[in-house]
């Protein structure tokens, strides 16, 4: 039987049903790219540098490699860059990898003014955002948005693990030398609340600028509050600088203890242990406390020569939880990754059983640790003891107090 011929309006029209009706690639889903791209943005010479810095960037680049180097067929590509611990240069770069180069989702490290500046880009252009380093809770209440996920630690976290434990063993009065911004503020808060919860006082605070050198009036402050605690609501460079400061002035001799609310391993290695001997804290990650974390920590070594912090060992695991939800679902898409990765816990030598929660906030099991004593150490980076796992649903701000606009109430 003989046909009369196709015309070709209706010709076309086939086609492009057609092309329609089949799959888009990977890289038609979302940013029109040839590739799935990830940006690092951390401080890479400043006071967060050696927790967060390049460290966090290499282990994004070793979660790419171990995970293949491409996704679906597409290559990988990381790019990475230095925020200067400025939130205007971190919207800057940020709204350049979206617009015009194509970043599909961005790891941060390390300043919580600026996770909260990139959590408002990334709703505006449907890009994943994951906070690696910054601490604020605000990133899961009223900062929360649909692409945005929490992962490693947050101020509530540090305040209920390091701040009553302090009260619970007679540490009942309290003051505060804290970051003047974002950070500094939410963990003097939410510190502030642990000890009025568990009966004990706050007798005021002193706020210090971000990389400060100069800490001895802050201290002399705190030293003639006579409180029982110093708590030091800040981090890095400034937390070192502090800690070093205060033991010059003889603040501990005295009797005074100082509360360690937010450390990393590199800051005990910067202190030395005749200094940091006795500090407790909150972690998420140390790198001696099993096979797991032993494995990775010395691929990590082998590259950095030195041992990841918690903010580099996160960094690792959520790029590699990303990457398995875009292999999963064969799409960069934002909403349709982030809901994979909500649905699917975390299971690696970060995280056992670790979900993340409508708001964002990525809910694991954190550790309260003590740095050693000299003669205990066993080699130069044998430095911390795990005093007890504090489980993730104790241990993280429960999800009915959240003010997310994500979390469905009653």
């Amino acid at each position: 039987m003989n046909f009369p011929p196709i015309r070709a309006s209706v010709r076309a029209a086939i086609v492009a049903a057609a092309v329609a009706a089949s799959p888009a690639p990977l890289s038609a889903q979302n940013n029109n790219d040839k590739s799935v791209k990830i940006g690092a943005i951390v401080d890479m010479t400043g006071v967060y540098s050696r927790h967060g810095g390049p460290g966090v960037v290499e282990a994004v680049k070793m979660a790419v490699e171990d995970f293949g180097g491409k996704v679906n067929g597409q290559p990988i590509e990381v790019v990475s860059a230095d925020y200067q611990n400025k939130v205007d240069v971190t919207s800057g770069i940020a709204r350049r990898w979206f617009d015009t180069e194509g970043v599909d989702m961005v790891v941060e490290s390390t300043d919580s003014a600026s996770a909260l500046a990139l959590f408002r880009l990334g709703e505006e252009r449907k890009r994943v955002i994951i906070g690696a380093g910054s601490a604020t809770t605000g990133l899961t209440n009223a900062g929360c948005m649909p692409y945005g996920i929490h992962y490693v630690y947050d101020t509530y976290a540090l305040a209920t693990g390091t701040g009553s434990a302090i009260v619970k063993e007679g540490g009942k009065s309290w003051f505060f030398i804290t970051a003047d911004y974002a950070f500094g503020h939410a963990l003097e808060a939410d510190t502030s609340r642990v000890v009025l919860a568990n009966g004990g006082k706050v007798l005021g605070s002193v706020r210090a600028p971000l990389s400060s050198t100069d800490f001895s009036s802050y201290l002399l402050q705190a030293q003639s509050s006579k409180a029982q605690v110093i708590g030091l609501a800040n981090a890095g460079g400034d937390f070192v600088n502090s800690v070093k400061q205060a033991s010059e002035f003889g603040i501990t001799q005295g009797g005074q203890s100082l509360a360690a609310m937010l450390v990393f391993i590199n800051d005990i290695k910067a202190l030395g242990l005749p200094v940091a001997q006795g500090l407790k804290f909150t972690d998420g990650y140390y790198w001696d406390r099993n096979d797991e974390s032993r494995a990775f920590a010395k691929k990590y070594y082998a590259r950095m020569k030195a041992q990841p912090s918690m903010v580099q060992a996160g960094a690792y695991s959520a790029t590699m939880h990303y990457l398995k939800g875009v292999q999963a679902i064969g799409s960069d898409d934002a909403q349709k990754v982030t809901d994979w990765m909500k649905a699917n816990h975390i299971n690696d030598f970060f995280a056992k059983d670790g979900v993340i929660r409508a708001d964002g906030r990525m809910v694991h099991d954190m550790y309260l640790v003590e740095a050693k004593k000299p003669e205990e150490s066993k080699n130069e980076w044998d430095l911390m003891k795990v005093l007890r796992t504090i489980p993730g649903d104790e241990v993280f701000q429960p999800l009915d107090k959240s003010t997310c606009k994500l979390v469905k109430k009653g």
